[in-house]
């Protein structure tokens, strides 16, 4: 939050290794690539998120001297090291994908070239903080997806893992899709709508139910939304509820917005008999806002047994991504520069999911032409160039005979990495959050609404181009033919 010094937000053996490097004379520039595995919450897709927090670590990454004193007490680091750490700063480059961006498992997210103690260094604190929003991100534009156009607010604060937990998650979570938060923190750094009514301790802090309703609806007449469920919401909640509402309409002073919140309960079945009471009283444009434990799943539900709720507040489920609590992004080297080569280097594994893709790479979003939807992810050497006035075939990088021919005109191309840093120096400039999620709501309207559902999705397929996929396919054979 805010441009804080994280530089000690790292793992231990972030610094054993950078001395290590360090003895041995070891600081050629590297590729490390930021990518995860499996998409979140049986998602068929992902939202990245979190990259304006990562340019503000890298910006302000600097050992200060307590740092040094700390590191020093632990009897580990040398003074040659210590030294050296008293003037480091950041000199590489990072690409990355735009925050709000839809993307797809084993893509890079974030390329990170610099020296190798640089790109060592920054790996924890990146991943902490790509793999935190992005997971909240994605889980939001579920909710919102659920909810069907009603509106979501986030309301999960108090039940977020700490504070930068839910300040972060917040914004994550508007940037999915979310009109705005309650927490009112968040609301302020992020310029976001802080949004919200009252508790049940306002009603039972009054001698009865009707006396808070008519003091709240006086303090807020712009906005009068009254949770009606502290006693018994059909019985009295809704009644005393439609009592202030006509109270104020006799008045002259209706509300430029009005209505009531549900917050436990049958939802189903209070919103209808209370959308029922409230047309009958001639409130037909009272709204009805539910929370309560909600989650994509129990939204989905509550829409097919046609509840009438005109918003939703998500809090635990969402902040927490409860169904989800991880990620999974991974921080994995790619390539060693020597001479003027990128020479690749590739993770291997009994797990076919575990093998890391090799190289310097880039990523092309493949378009469908006529409807404007995502085809498929194509990574690629840093050094190719595709044009889509030529045909394309694409192969799936494990079952290779899966394959799909693109004619030439027949389809759009985007490169997904935009630099972030140069030579050290930052180039990008972070769009406002809410502009994000306007960039956000675009990026999903690109998926098939296959790509969506919120049960078994289609996965959209990232390939890898055959030059990729033959030095991915000459490491294997190398390192099998050595043993």
């Amino acid at each position: 939050m805010g441009k804080q010094n994280l530089t000690l937000l790292t793992d231990f053996y972030e610094l054993t290794m950078m001395q290590g490097y360090f003895n041995n004379n070891m600081n050629e520039i590297v590729v490390f690539d930021v990518f995860y595995r499996d998409n979140p919450c049986n998602s068929g897709y992902a939202i990245c998120a979190g990259l304006e927090q990562v340019i503000e670590y890298v910006k302000n990454l600097r050992f200060k001297d307590d740092d040094i004193e700390y590191l020093r007490s632990l009897k580990i680091f040398d003074e040659n090291f210590l030294n050296y750490l008293k003037n480091f700063h950041f000199t590489g480059d990072i690409y990355a994908i735009p925050e709000g961006t839809v993307v797809f498992p084993m893509e890079p997210l974030l390329k990170v070239v610099a020296p190798i103690m640089e790109a060592q260094l920054i790996e924890t604190a990146i991943l902490n903080i790509i793999n935190h929003q992005s997971l909240i991100a994605t889980k939001a534009s579920r909710v919102v997806y659920a909810a069907s156009g009603a509106p979501v607010m986030e309301f999960g604060l108090r039940r977020a893992q700490g504070p930068d937990a839910g300040t972060l998650g917040a914004r994550a979570a508007v940037i999915g899709g979310c009109i705005g938060t309650s927490n009112v923190l968040s609301a302020k750094l992020y310029d976001l709508p802080a949004l919200g009514t009252h508790a049940h301790s306002w009603i039972m802090s009054f001698d009865d139910e009707l006396t808070a309703f008519r003091k709240y609806a006086e303090l807020y007449p712009l906005n009068t939304t009254l949770l009606v469920d502290t006693y018994d919401t059909l019985r009295t909640g809704v009644p005393n509820a439609i009592k202030v509402f006509k109270e104020l309409r006799d008045s002259g002073k209706m509300p430029e917005k009005y209505g009531i919140r549900l917050d436990s309960g049958d939802l189903a079945y209070l919103s209808k008999m209370a959308r029922k009471m409230l047309d009958e009283a001639g409130f037909t444009d009272a709204t009805i806002t539910a929370s309560s434990d909600l989650d994509e799943y129990v939204i989905e539900s509550l829409i097919a047994q046609d509840a009438k709720i005109d918003s939703w507040g998500v809090g635990t489920k969402l902040i927490t991504s409860k169904d989800c609590p991880s990620f999974g992004g991974v921080y994995k080297l790619s390539a060693i520069k020597k001479g003027d080569k990128f020479i690749p280097r590739m993770k291997l594994s009994e797990n076919q999911w575990k093998i890391t893709n090799p190289g310097n790479k880039k990523i092309y979003r493949i378009y469908e032409k006529d409807s404007g939807k995502v085809k498929a992810d194509l990574i690629t050497l840093h050094d190719e160039h595709f044009t889509s006035d030529k045909p394309l075939l694409l192969f799936d990088p494990i079952a290779t005979w899966k394959k799909t021919y693109l004619k030439p005109n027949t389809y759009t191309l985007r490169e997904l990495l935009v630099p972030i840093f140069i030579n050290g120096k930052c180039v990008y400039t972070s769009p406002s959050v809410m502009e994000i999620r306007d960039y956000c709501a675009k990026e999903q309207d690109t998926l098939w609404d296959e790509c969506r559902r919120l049960t078994n999705p289609h996965n959209v397929y990232v390939d890898l181009s055959s030059k990729l996929y033959q030095i991915k396919t000459d490491l294997l054979n190398e390192y099998y033919a050595s043993l």
